[in-house]
């Protein structure tokens, strides 16, 4: 997904929440601590499974699987908007650091 694309989801979720008056919600704590919520219902997807059964999920599994992932996705770009962070600059800037730290 390009800038424009993350830009343009990014004014999406700020009118949707601004619909519902969400934003006195969406502190960088609460979206954080939401964020931690939702990544761990798209872990309880994969708990007790082996690595191969984690690459091959029923088509029902991988569904709920793509939709917390959405969730995962959401509620970290809203809060790249509200604390004002660029995701695809960090990823670069963050990418450059580990091209440093960890050697070929």
């Amino acid at each position: 997904m390009d800038q424009d694309s993350i830009q343009t989801l990014s004014k999406t979720l700020a009118v949707f929440a601004a619909e519902r008056d969400w934003d006195q919600y969406h502190s960088p704590k609460n979206l954080s601590m939401a964020l931690i919520v939702e990544v761990s219902e798209l872990l309880e997807h994969f708990q007790w499974l082996t690595d191969a059964e984690s690459r091959t999920l029923p088509m029902e599994t991988h569904e709920a699987v793509r939709l917390e992932m959405a969730d995962v996705f959401i509620y970290l770009v809203r809060l790249a908007d509200i604390l004002g962070i660029n995701l695809l600059e960090a990823a670069r800037d963050k990418i450059a650091l580990n091209r440093v730290k960890y050697k070929v």
